[in-house]
């Protein structure tokens, strides 16, 4: 019965059909199954290089900038006096390392060990921020980590230099 008394409401065979949420596999055209099934395993063989590109570019930035500017870094340097010497010699120490690390990344030049390197610098990073309190930057960071542990453990990239 429908909502008015007295009505009949209609059966399941007179109600119209709904769509599916989803369609079927063979409702989707091959030739989209096919160009979708091509992108997926351009983006799995793509992605390692670009992510390894990425990051490089972030090692070179900040490694640029810290050796440009080592006044405006000494904050982050933990234990030691901001407007210290050493302070600076740490933050130009710093910031050669993360060129060099950028570099290799951007290069191809052994790029799992410069990843896994820069996983190790960066955690250095994430727990002396982290030690002042959970922050923005701390959760950037956190993610520039994650994506050089990723690489670390990736074994085909593209555009890299072999001996």
């Amino acid at each position: 019965m429908s909502q008015r008394k007295g009505t009949p409401g209609p059966t399941a065979a007179s109600r119209p059909r709904q769509k599916a949420l989803s369609p079927r596999p063979d409702a989707v055209p091959a030739g989209v199954r096919a160009a979708a099934a091509r992108a997926g395993t351009v983006a799995a063989d793509w992605a390692p290089t670009v992510g390894r590109l990425l990051l490089g570019l972030v090692l070179l930035w900040f490694g640029y900038h810290e050796l440009v500017r080592p006044g405006e870094w000494t904050g982050y340097v933990p234990v030691v006096n901001a407007s210290s010497s050493l302070a600076i010699i740490m933050v130009l120490a710093h910031g050669w390392v993360l060129l060099v690390l950028g570099v290799a990344l951007v290069a191809g030049i052994v790029p799992r060990v410069a990843a896994a390197l820069a996983s190790v610098l960066l955690l250095e990073i994430v727990i002396s921020l982290a030690v002042s309190g959970i922050s923005d930057t701390t959760l950037r960071d956190l993610g520039v980590l994650g994506l050089a542990i990723v690489l670390t453990g990736c074994e085909r990239q593209r555009l890299v230099l072999r001996g």
